[in-house]
């Protein structure tokens, strides 16, 4: 198990488009350095069981960085899925699939999966995070102000719980609120210990 001293002597590479995990990484305090993210088709076999697509996703996203890896780095790569009424709820296309989505969350609980992959030269390991959150029901006035000001088609299920609508909608949480936002920081800060 590396100490803290020995964390601050590899360099994490972050494969990430997200400006929330690019955000959050800043908070481990570990050397880091955001690398292009892959361009890859974010398909999975249909049998498979859908808390394990993120990571499905996160394994075949570290696929292509293998000539980038030092002794020294570690590829962080990762994906997060929402999943209602078992579906998962993707970033949605338009302003319409974003209200039903929304609609879909309101007054339910919904499931948040992070997958993360951690590879090096020598290894790699998969895990994931699951975290549960509880929406109060949202009028349609709410889910239009939110949609309206703060355009989230880039998030899965449609929503940041770091922004307006977790305020006044998120009733309760179980499980870590980071992987929520993208990267479960408990689970990861430990795990790359452990790497």
């Amino acid at each position: 198990m590396r100490s803290l001293a020995q964390l601050q002597e590899i360099k994490i590479l972050l494969a990430s488009g997200s400006p929330r995990r690019q955000d959050l990484i800043k908070g481990l305090n570990i050397p880091y350095e955001i690398v292009q993210p892959p361009d890859i088709v974010e398909d999975y076999p249909t049998d498979l069981d859908l808390f394990d697509v993120p990571s499905f996703l996160a394994r075949k996203k570290a696929k292509n960085y293998s000539e980038q890896l030092r002794p020294e780095t570690i590829l962080i790569t990762a994906d997060t899925v929402v999943l209602c009424e078992n579906k998962i709820l993707n970033k949605p296309k338009n302003y319409e699939e974003a209200f039903e989505m929304l609609s879909n969350l309101s007054g339910n609980k919904h499931t948040v999966i992070t997958g993360v992959c951690l590879k090096s030269q020598l290894k790699e390991h998969v895990f994931s995070s699951t975290t549960d959150v509880y929406f109060s029901n949202l009028s349609e006035e709410e889910i239009k102000f939110y949609l309206s000001k703060y355009q989230p088609y880039d998030k899965a299920g449609a929503y940041g719980i770091q922004e307006w609508i977790g305020y006044i909608g998120v009733d309760r949480i179980e499980g870590s609120f980071f992987n929520v936002m993208g990267l479960p920081l408990h689970s990861l800060y430990a795990e790359i210990k452990n790497f």
